[in-house]
């Protein structure tokens, strides 16, 4: 493990303005995007009775956004390359990977608390100007009122509260990782920052800092880390290439795969189990039918055969903690986390495979308001599943072949609504080197 004194770190009271770096526009108080010059005219918000979550999918040649509960699509940004999603951490905006950094995405529905209630509004949805540059985006991580992007080709951390996201002074929390890499980062409740460690050839570290850049613990024996997430009581999974490292209780505690080579690269935890879902490849050239459950109360990990193989974009969790897999036959698997008995298979989309290039449109899946979302490339669909029921509950065309898949609540997100004090959540990206 390399010395700490290899990172730099600014100081958190250093405000480095947005808009000077990016010439982005700021928000008015009303949550309105503010005009780029005087003659442009601004949108008034709508209020609402309720909030409206919105997904966002990309394409050959833009990104989508589209209303959740009705499913037409309200907007398509033009935007060219092979872009990524990812909620910002508010409610509200998504951060698209995109050619320069990260740009934000206006889903165009947020919440206002108001004492013992919310008024919830909506704008047209927009592709803005807001961008934080990065020369490779990778991992985006939202979790406790802060959003923490890593850029692969730098290996720089950029930390802000996930409220003022829009703001064109947004105070940006920075540093630097003693080398670049394809790497993650994720920021707790108390400052605590989490990031890994390696280079662009391997990576084997993680590293706990405090508040003050300042090393608590480290690990390096977690081979090709990569990912993260967190569960209950903030408790961090990475995933290795030989089972998982453990954050918790101020410690790091490695998880042995029980096969030699026992990857676990993609993690899904949610704050309403202390069970993490994890992908599991037993080789790194046959489709995996078998998923991981890492129990964070016991550092234990158990093993889940499935009836079919999945790929990585293909998990979620449900309302109730519940393990969501989208597998080849085309049936959303629902896995108990306590037992890892498989509950339910409901029919969504035919039959599939993964193709052997990763930035192939295949199937997505993503959990809003406890109803999961699932694309259909061949049939140029989305489906709006019905967990509980256990059915479909709507379908609707998109017009174009969707590739990636996001969404937010167009609610107040627990921590975003204050300023954070002290000092995701899904690590799903996909490592494309294998490791």
């Amino acid at each position: 493990m390399r010395p700490l004194t290899a990172l730099r770190t600014t100081a958190l009271a250093a405000v480095v303005p947005l808009a000077a770096a990016t010439g982005c526009a700021s928000t008015d108080p009303g949550g309105a995007a503010a005009p780029a010059a005087e003659t442009t005219p601004v949108a008034e918000p709508t209020e609402v009775g309720a909030n409206k979550p919105r997904l966002a999918v990309t394409h050959d040649g833009g990104v989508l956004v589209v209303d959740a509960t009705t499913l037409e699509v309200l907007a398509d940004e033009p935007l060219d390359g092979f872009n990524r999603l990812n909620p910002a951490g508010d409610g509200r905006h998504f951060l698209v990977s995109t050619q320069g950094g990260f740009r934000l995405l206006d889903g165009g529905a947020w919440a206002e608390p108001h004492g013992d209630h919310s008024h919830y509004y909506t704008v047209d949805p927009e592709l803005t100007d807001v961008l934080f540059e990065a020369e490779k985006p990778g991992h985006v991580v939202a979790h406790a009122g802060r959003t923490v992007l890593f850029d692969d080709g730098t290996g720089e951390v950029t930390a802000f509260d996930s409220a003022h996201i829009a703001d064109e002074d947004v105070e940006l929390r920075r540093f630097a990782t003693p080398e670049a890499h394809h790497g993650v980062a994720a920021e707790l409740e108390d400052g605590t920052m989490l990031v890994s460690d390696g280079t662009e050839e391997s990576r084997s570290g993680v590293r706990i800092l405090d508040a003050d850049g300042e090393e608590i613990t480290a690990r390096d024996d977690c081979p090709a880390v990569h990912g993260e997430t967190v569960a209950a009581d903030e408790a961090v999974v990475i995933g290795c290439q030989d089972g998982a490292v453990l954050y918790t209780g101020g410690e790091l505690t490695k998880i042995q795969s029980p096969d030699e080579y026992g990857r676990i690269g993609n993690q899904f935890g949610t704050e309403a189990s202390p069970i993490v879902l994890g992908d599991y490849e037993r080789s790194a050239e046959d489709r995996s039918s078998t998923v991981a459950l890492i129990d964070t109360t016991t550092a234990e990990l158990r093993l889940v055969d499935l009836p079919a193989p999945y790929w990585y974009r293909s998990f979620g969790r449900g309302p109730n903690g519940e393990g969501l897999v989208l597998t080849y036959d085309g049936a959303l698997q629902v896995i108990d986390p306590v037992t890892g008995a498989i509950t339910r298979s409901i029919p969504v989309t035919g039959a599939w495979e993964e193709s052997e290039d990763w930035q192939d449109p295949h199937p997505n899946v993503v959990v809003v308001d406890g109803m999961a979302y699932v694309t259909e490339p061949a049939t140029r669909q989305v489906h709006a599943v019905d967990i509980e029921g256990g059915e479909v509950w709507k379908s609707a065309d998109l017009g174009v072949t969707p590739n990636e898949l996001s969404g937010v609540s167009g609610d107040v997100e627990e921590h975003a609504a204050h300023e954070h004090e002290g000092g995701a959540h899904t690590g799903d990206e996909h490592d494309e080197s294998g490791e």
